[in-house]
Formats: C-alpha cells, structure tokens, sequence
C-alpha cells in the first residue's frame, strides 16, 4: 500500500531518451504551494513535467506523488495531478467546449450524462454557460487555453503542473490567467524559462542539463539564473551543431 506522504518525492531518477540522459539522478521532495521549475530551453523540464504526471517512466530509481507511483497507478495520478500544457491544441481531444469537459470527469467513472451536467455547472459558476454547445474551433487561443484550465479543475487535482502557461498570450489573458492562478488553492508546480513568471514562488529549481543547478527562494535563484543566461547571450553558442 503507498503511504500518504504529501507532496511530490524524487529519489535518484533519471531519464535517459534514446542516448541521450535527459534527466540525471535528480533527489528532490517538493512540498511548498508554489513551485517553479526554471531552465532553458532543453534544460529537461518538459521531462519532468511529463515524469511527475506519469506520462514516462523513470530509467533509474523512483518517483512519488503523494505516496504512489503515477506511472503505474494511472486512477490515483488522474485525480492527483493536473497538466495545463502550453499549447491548448496538443490537450483538447472533442469537437465541442461540453464535450471536452465531460471527458476528463468520465475516466473518474462518472456517467456521461453527470460529466456533462458538472461540466455545464462549471460552465455557468465561470459565466461561460454559452460555450456549452460551441465549437472548440470557434474559441481564441486565451479562451482555449482557459478551456484546458477549467478541464483540469473539474477534476479537483491537488496538484497543478504548468507548461509555460503564459506563453504566447496577449497580455490582457495573461493578467487574466496569473490572477486565476494566484487565487486557485492547489498547489501549483510552473514550468518556464522566463524568470519574471516565477517572482511570487516559494521555491524556485533552476534546472540546467537535467541537473538542479540551484535551489530556493525566487529572491536568491532567479538572480543566479538571469546573470548565466546573460553571459551565455553573450556568446555565440548556438553557432555549433549539436553533438
């Protein structure tokens, strides 16, 4: 039987896809409310993301959200762990804003018809029961976005994993979004590569080639995370191929 240990709990694990070792023996216990995971692009924090969901496994040692492993208890991490992925085309799966909603609530075990009356509760508590019927299609990019958020919530996960949630928003959904997240009571595990998103964290990773190059407070991480990034702009590293 799992234990009940909260939080999210890393012991030695590692990822390696194809040759490659994306993520390299990371020991990390991840208990605060707010948490941001930062690092450059290929630094490994969409692998850790996936691995903390249960969407991969680990290649060497173990992963523990709040007492069981998500890779293999699949019912346990639906209702534990929630994913908002940067890109609300790669999460949406049905043709209509009901439909989507309804689906995450039936891998639950509940009937159709009372995914759909949660969803369309949900709909109308946000002031969005006109979206019931509508297409997916007919939704901007903020208001798709906001779609997967709200799918996430109906099915009261207490942990939320965001991919680079604010990317590519215009800032009046931006603001709306932060102010949504700021106010939700999971706990919230952000994954981004720009430090501003992270200023109100309690605990802030710097992940740099699948390692944890630093750890702790915004206040003392992000520091050390911009002035690296500004001595590597200052060079012409991309100029290489990649080995």
């Amino acid at each position: 039987m799992p234990d009940a240990t909260p939080g999210l709990c890393m012991k030695t694990a590692s990822v390696r896809l194809g040759n490659r070792l994306v993520l390299d023996g990371l020991n990390l216990s991840l208990t605060e409310n707010r948490i941001g995971i930062l690092g450059r692009n290929g630094s490994g924090k969409t692998t850790f993301l996936r691995l903390i969901a249960g969407l991969i496994v680990p290649s060497e040692g173990e992963v523990r959200v709040d007492g069981f492993d998500p890779f293999k208890d699949r019912k346990a991490a639906l209702a534990a762990v929630g994913i908002l992925f940067q890109n609300p085309d790669h999460q949406i799966l049905f043709p209509t804003v009901e439909e989507e909603l309804a689906f995450g609530l039936a891998q639950l075990s509940l009937t159709q018809g009372e995914a759909l009356a949660r969803a369309n509760a949900m709909l109308a508590h946000e002031g969005r029961a006109h979206w019931a019927k509508a297409p997916v299609t007919s939704l901007s990019q903020g208001q798709r976005h906001y779609l997967c958020l709200l799918s996430v919530l109906l099915m009261e996960p207490r942990t939320i994993l965001l991919d680079e949630p604010l990317a590519g928003l215009d800032l009046p959904t931006q603001a709306r979004l932060s102010r949504r997240f700021a106010a939700l009571p999971q706990r919230l595990i952000t994954i981004t590569h720009d430090p501003a998103v992270l200023a109100d964290a309690d605990r802030v990773l710097w992940l740099e080639a699948g390692r944890i190059a630093a750890d702790g407070p915004p206040a003392q991480v992000i520091p050390a995370f911009t002035a690296e990034m500004a001595r590597i702009g200052e060079q012409d590293a991309d100029a290489d191929l990649a080995s």
